[in-house]
């Protein structure tokens, strides 16, 4: 049975995007990339002398979540480096900090020596979570290293973390994935990869592509693999459903918002199989929901019944003639 764990807004509010939080002496500032002084722009030199590389975990949702250390070093590089100037010239205004910035994202990563060269003491924030973490980032600790420039990682927000502990599937050994590919032969060996590891497995997946990736999952693992998906970590509209992996799939069937993590148990965890019974009340719930024919065939099998008498029981509940 899923259990879904969400956190109600206690009032309207948009479904997607960063939940404010109270700026350190910067109501009202205006967004801006000029390194002109401000008179909320404390910067001042942080620790460590000479060039240097700083990648700065930013909040995945609540900018309440940044830390202390982050602003300092931010205040102090010469120049931030981001994907977004934007969305990173937002969070500077508001934290009340100017400072130059530069694109540096998967597209212009090649330029990374370039900036280092002009900007010796860079600060580098992906859009959300920490730098290196499925997001841009090696590829300049790289030319950092090789350019003889220190690299400092600093600890903070990342998604996949607090996921994990969410999950309530065990914690002392995991391997993260990342983002599977699309499709074709490697998609495949690494959902065979999830399915025989003994530890957990946590993976990243966008919106549109969740529902396809959770009846992957459970036609790779089974049906009944313990599974939760967290999304909006942080956000208003939080929200951890844990549950056998095909009933996450069918329960995720619709396409959702925010960001996705999913933590799938290993091997060795009890599985719950669903009882031949259910098969059929399971699948007209489905049909009322509005799932087709075809979904619901390959949920079906993905819950473990055999092909053909999910091809007929989709048809039946559906009244559809082909699926």
């Amino acid at each position: 049975m899923l259990e879904p764990e969400a956190t109600e807004p206690d009032e309207p509010g948009p479904d997607h995007g960063p939940d404010p939080a109270p700026p350190p002496d910067s109501a009202g500032l205006p967004g801006t990339q000029s390194p002109e002084t401000h008179p909320h722009d404390r910067s001042q030199p942080v620790p460590g002398a000479g060039p240097r590389v700083w990648l700065v975990p930013t909040p995945v949702g609540n900018l309440g979540d940044i830390t202390l250390r982050a602003i300092e070093v931010l205040r102090g590089a010469d120049a931030v480096a981001c994907e977004d100037t934007r969305r990173s010239g937002a969070l500077l205004s508001h934290l009340g900090i100017r400072k130059p910035l530069v694109r540096l994202d998967a597209h212009t990563m090649h330029r990374a020596a370039q900036v280092l060269e002009k900007h010796p003491r860079l600060a580098y924030v992906s859009d959300a979570g920490t730098p290196g973490i499925s997001d841009p980032g090696s590829e300049l600790v790289q030319a950092a290293l090789e350019a003889g420039v220190p690299v400092e990682a600093l600890p903070g927000a990342t998604a996949f973390v607090p996921a994990l502990v969410l999950s309530g599937l065990p914690t002392g050994r995991f391997t993260f994935e990342g983002f599977l590919p699309r499709s074709g032969r490697e998609r495949k060996e690494r959902l065979g990869a999830v399915a025989s590891r003994a530890e957990t497995s946590v993976l990243y997946e966008s919106p549109h592509r969740l529902g396809a990736t959770l009846r992957d999952l459970a036609g790779a693992c089974g049906a009944g693999r313990p599974a939760s998906v967290t999304r909006e970590l942080s956000k208003r509209f939080e929200e951890t459903v844990r549950g056998p992996l095909s009933e996450l799939a069918g329960h995720f069937a619709a396409e959702v918002r925010g960001e996705i993590v999913i933590v799938v148990g290993g091997q060795d965890q009890p599985v719950a199989q669903p009882q031949p019974g259910d098969q059929r009340d399971w699948a007209q719930a489905q049909a009322a929901q509005g799932h087709s024919a075809r979904d619901i065939r390959d949920l079906l099998i993905a819950r473990g019944l055999r092909k053909n008498d999910a091809y007929a029981l989709a048809l039946q509940v559906t009244g559809a003639e082909t699926a």
